[in-house]
């Protein structure tokens, strides 16, 4: 019978071309979710987006890419999360983050 265990998933949004002390962000978050010991997290890179200036970013015709957007997901407990939310906020600045409460099912 699965088990049913309260958790939550944090969910940022960044441009491929943001970077933390010198490391891509997205990579640099991952890293600091590792280093803390969460549960897990994964990167998922967007082919086409815009955010609150409602700039289209899109891979070029000639093959460059232009700020491609990028969705970092982490999920551990609620109590895991809320220790690791100031870091992530004083790493992402004006980043979109978002907060859900979700059911993990574990067999």
């Amino acid at each position: 019978m699965p088990n049913e265990v309260k958790s939550q998933r944090l969910t940022v949004y960044v441009g491929n071309s943001h970077t933390w002390q010198g490391l891509n962000l997205s990579m640099a978050i991952v890293e600091c979710c590792r280093a803390q010991g969460m549960a897990g997290a994964t990167v998922t890179r967007g082919l086409l987006g815009f955010g609150r200036h409602s700039h289209i970013h899109r891979p070029h015709v000639l093959g460059l890419e232009e700020d491609l957007p990028e969705k970092v997901e982490i999920i551990d407990t609620p109590e895991r999360i809320a220790e690791f939310l100031p870091l992530v906020e004083a790493m992402v600045g004006g980043a979109l983050v978002v907060l859900e409460d979700v059911s993990v099912i574990r067999p």
